[in-house]
């Protein structure tokens, strides 16, 4: 049974199944929030239970197919998906706890990930660049904070609404760091301090230049390596393959040579 499921599992009309009814389940979600008839509401309500189930038998058919059973709940994202779907069997859709079931059944379209091993590199590669990004992170808010003061000492009395406190000025430096209208920000302040826009200029070389292609770096860097590292993985499973061909071919030959010298003896 076991080496029946996981043929089962690793058929990709059985995986494309899962990312059909994935997407599926988000456009369900998408419906619900319209005002829709009865009769159509009555289907929807079907139509998730239907989806509910059908990732129960595929979250058991990737359990029963695993080799390892206590080894499968060790992966963050079998963990995940199991949570999401125990929680979606609970019937709490006309309880105090609507909401959460509602939540639920929005995040069931991150299973998504744990499916296509693309997107799983993807966001693998993104946590593991989290501890690099965070120091990029730290020194960032060191320049806004820093930025944010000088603007608050400087500006306050020009515009009280956009440099009252530093915590305002760091939110305006936001703005001006996204590019939404910080020229409009800049001329204000140059009409009382005409070299203001060199507080402007350097503030966004430092954070939407510098800063912005040093954190794209760092996460180019780690998806390469997590990419690597995921066709290094498929090769030796190519190769552990290979070799059990191989042994399987050498038991066959193995075979025929006792049959053979079983007929010359005779």
């Amino acid at each position: 049974m076991q080496h029946a499921l996981t043929r089962i599992h690793d058929n990709k009309v059985f995986e494309w199944t899962v990312v059909t009814v994935i997407i599926l389940s988000a456009l369900l979600i998408g419906a619900k929030t319209y005002e829709l008839p009865g009769y159509m509401e009555t289907a929807l309500r079907i139509a998730d239970w239907s989806i509910t189930v059908f990732f129960l038998l595929e979250i058991s058919v990737r359990f029963l197919a695993a080799e390892n059973k206590k080894g499968f709940f060790k992966n963050g994202w079998n963990v995940f998906d199991t949570l999401i779907v125990v929680v979606s069997l609970i019937p709490i859709d006309n309880s105090d706890m609507a909401l959460v079931g509602r939540l639920v059944r929005v995040f069931r379209v991150l299973r998504m990930v744990s499916i296509i091993p693309e997107l799983r590199v993807l966001i693998n590669s993104l946590i593991k660049a989290m501890p690099q990004l965070s120091y990029v992170m730290l020194l960032m808010f060191i320049i806004f904070y820093i930025y944010g003061a000088v603007g608050s000492l400087f500006f306050e009395r020009i515009n009280p609404t956009l440099w009252g406190d530093i915590s305002t000025s760091m939110l305006t430096l936001f703005r001006v760091m996204t590019f939404e209208d910080w020229t409009d920000v800049m001329y204000e302040t140059m009409g009382t301090y005409p070299l203001s826009w060199i507080y402007y200029l350097s503030f966004i070389f430092f954070t939407a230049f510098a800063f912005l292609n040093m954190v794209i770096g760092i996460v180019v860097s780690v998806f390469e390596k997590e990419n690597a590292r995921m066709e290094a993985g498929a090769i030796h499973e190519d190769f552990e393959e290979q070799n059990d061909q191989l042994d399987e071919i050498q038991k066959e030959l193995a075979e025929v040579k006792m049959m053979l010298a079983k007929m010359a003896s005779k």
